[in-house]
């Protein structure tokens, strides 16, 4: 059996590109590793943030658009995004957090401290600390490679059916069951980090899509043969993915698993230097060879945003 290495990227939806940017760059201190278009609807930015390199793992992507409506967190989405920070680095980030007015409380789950969180637009996030996973080299306005968050630890699935998005992540993705704690039951990948996934047991309302809640989650495929073989068994297990699409970063395919949330699975390879060198990522709009012909109209209705030290890392 083929199994996922983990999380590929989350994506979600926010209302403001500037202050998204400086949320996820500015306090978090990601790197904005690509500034292209949403290729479904070009007059909205794709904006991708992750580690130096923009490894698989680290990458949460997001499609700005004021026009959206708010949405809400419930059934059928990821719950909670959580981030992995060095050991011993949970001080600096409450020290950070409250620099720059983010409200978080504390809790524990299965034995670990988590900071838990919103971004502006009510994203729920989270840090905790493990030991796992390679050192984010970036550093950016405070956040040092020290202290840097070094990709994702997981995320928490709020599904309609939790038996049936359980038997996915099992049958299908190839995760471990380590065991349930109180409201939620745990899975693991072999990976390093984006390797827990956490299924919430407990009721919640319906969720609605819109700004403030992730659109899909996409898991890990080594390469394109293997992304073939898993379309092929999805198709066998009558789960209907779509086609291969071409997200010239990746190959995509999508499919609602049984508790009602978007699945994507994606490739590793080309990653985010395809089209540009590691050293310039995310400095300048990015297009698709098809679109390139656009480049001065995009440029146009997009506004002017860019990856900027903030006033608190400034004094």
């Amino acid at each position: 059996m083929q199994k996922t290495s983990g999380i590929h990227h989350i994506t979600a939806m926010v209302n403001d590109a500037q202050r998204n940017i400086d949320f996820y760059a500015g306090v978090l201190g990601l790197r904005l590793v690509k500034k292209t278009i949403n290729y479904d609807r070009p007059e909205v930015y794709h904006l991708y943030f992750a580690n130096e390199s923009g490894d698989p793992g680290t990458v949460i992507t997001f499609f700005p658009w004021g026009n959206q409506l708010k949405g809400r967190i419930g059934t059928g989405q990821v719950g909670v995004t959580s981030y992995v920070i060095p050991t011993g680095s949970l001080p600096f980030w409450k020290e950070r957090l409250k620099r720059f007015g983010v409200r978080f409380i504390h809790n524990v789950r299965y034995g670990e401290d988590y900071l838990q969180f919103q971004d502006p637009d009510g994203l729920e996030l989270e840090l905790v600390e493990r030991n796992n996973g390679p050192v984010n080299t970036w550093s950016f306005g405070g956040v040092t490679p020290d202290v840097a968050i070094k990709g994702f630890g997981g995320a928490t699935l709020i599904s309609a059916q939790p038996h049936k998005t359980a038997g996915v992540l099992e049958e299908i993705l190839g995760l471990e069951n380590i065991g349930q704690e109180e409201s939620f039951l745990r899975f693991k990948s072999e990976a390093e980090i984006g390797n827990t996934i956490d299924i919430k047991l407990t009721p919640s309302v319906r969720g609605l899509m819109g700004a403030g809640t992730v659109h899909h989650i996409a898991w890990r495929a080594k390469d394109e043969e293997e992304h073939k073989r898993w379309r092929d068994l999805l198709v066998e297990k009558g789960y209907y993915p779509t086609e291969i699409l071409d997200r010239n970063y990746f190959k995509a395919l999508y499919f609602h698993e049984g508790g009602g949330i978007l699945f994507e699975i994606a490739t590793d390879p080309p990653g985010f230097s395809i089209d540009e060198p590691i050293s310039e990522l995310g400095e300048k709009l990015m297009l698709p060879s098809w679109l390139e012909s656009k480049r001065e109209e995009f440029e146009e209705m997009l506004p002017k945003v860019e990856a900027r030290v903030l006033k608190g890392d400034k004094e």
